[in-house]
This record gives structure tokens, C-alpha cells and sequence, in this order.
């Protein structure tokens, strides 16, 4: 796979996710969902800080929670060069298709979630009881650096009731999916899940 073919492929995930939060940004308001199928709804929530909402701040009590984006923020943009570097590198030495599609997905997968956090905070206004307005006279929500991730897509495939006896959990309700995410968190996810699965193809013993 050729790096002219990655960045194409990359364009696409990028337009596509970023289409689709704007979209979803401009006509929902947050936490505002639609049901498409029992099983899929269209769930409108914002991510402040990484994978499942985890911040910085919960782990590193003396970081203010701001402080923490910044640092979440500048070490994605850090991320993307490194990751940009493999896909060149990796292209350029003939790698193995797998290797070179896997990190084209995590490269477009994140750099569509820097995009919000980069910009999303000037470009619009928040989503509290309202839809949101593209580039507001007023000013965005937030600076440069604060901009919260958009996140859409529910699956809540089923609920169950957890047994008693179980030591984490037991008697509560357990809903499977739970996690909202978007297209870019599919990209990432996917990149990585064919590293795994496909590893011995991705990094051929030579």
C-alpha cells in the first residue's frame, strides 16, 4: 500500500468523522438521541478528556483539570507526528499491507479526535440545552487546546441483570455497549484490533 493510497484513505476517515461530528454538533443538543434501531441510537455526548472520559486530573490529583487538557492535548499532537513518521517510514521500507493500513486508520482516527480538542473550543458555542452555532459572534466555549471530543454512536445490544454473588457488579443492571463513540474511535480501534489479530502478517519475520 502506497503512502499516496494511505493518504487518501486518511482524507476519507478525516472528512467522514469530521462530517459527522459537525453535523451532529449544529443539529443536537447534548445528550439529545435518536433511536435508529433497538439495538443503535444516534447519542449526542461530549468526551472532555480519553478513552471512556478518563482524565489526567483523576490520576494526578495536583493537576487542575485544564492544566490536564492541555497535556492530554499536546501529547496527541506530539502522538500524530510520531505515528505520521511510522506511516512514512513504513511506506517508504515496503511494509507489509496490514502494517501500513492498521496505521493509517490510527493515524486518521486520531488525528479526527485532535481536531476537536484543538479546535472544537473556538469554533462553536456549547451544547447545553441548545444546538450548538458554527463559528458564534460571541466567541466559541472555550480557548484554544479545550475543545471536547464528539461523540455519537450507541449500541446497546442488550441489558442484563447481574447476579448477586458476583464480587464487582453483582445485582446491578449491565448494559452491553455502553461506551458512545465516533467514527475516528472506530478508526483508532480498528487499526490496533488488526495489529493484534494479524501480527505475525503485520510484522513478517524476515
Amino acid at each position: 500500500m502506497s503512502l499516496k493510497k494511505s493518504i487518501l484513505l486518511i482524507t476519507i476517515i478525516l472528512l467522514i468523522d469530521q462530517i459527522s461530528k459537525i453535523y451532529i454538533k449544529t443539529h443536537f443538543k447534548l445528550q439529545e438521541h435518536i433511536e435508529v434501531f433497538s439495538w443503535f441510537q444516534i447519542y449526542f455526548i461530549e468526551n472532555d478528556g480519553m478513552a471512556w472520559g478518563t482524565k489526567i486530573s483523576d490520576f494526578v490529583s495536583f493537576i487542575s483539570e485544564r492544566t490536564a487538557k492541555i497535556f492530554l492535548t499536546v501529547f496527541r499532537i506530539v502522538a500524530i507526528f510520531g505515528i505520521g513518521y511510522w506511516l512514512f517510514d513504513a511506506t517508504k521500507n515496503k511494509a507489509s499491507k496490514i502494517l501500513i493500513l492498521a496505521i493509517a486508520l490510527i493515524f486518521a482516527g486520531a488525528m479526527g479526535n485532535i481536531l476537536d480538542s484543538v479546535f472544537y473550543g473556538v469554533l462553536f458555542d456549547d451544547s447545553f440545552n441548545q444546538v450548538a452555532t458554527f463559528l458564534p459572534e460571541a466567541g466559541g466555549y472555550d480557548s484554544l487546546l479545550h475543545g471536547k471530543v464528539v461523540d455519537m454512536l450507541y449500541f446497546p445490544l442488550f441489558e442484563l441483570d447481574l447476579p448477586e454473588w458476583l464480587p464487582i457488579g453483582g445485582g446491578k443492571r449491565f448494559n452491553f455497549f455502553e461506551p458512545v463513540f465516533n467514527i475516528a474511535d472506530m478508526a483508532i480501534s480498528t487499526g490496533f484490533i488488526m495489529l493484534i489479530v494479524f501480527n505475525k502478517k503485520a510484522f513478517p519475520k524476515k
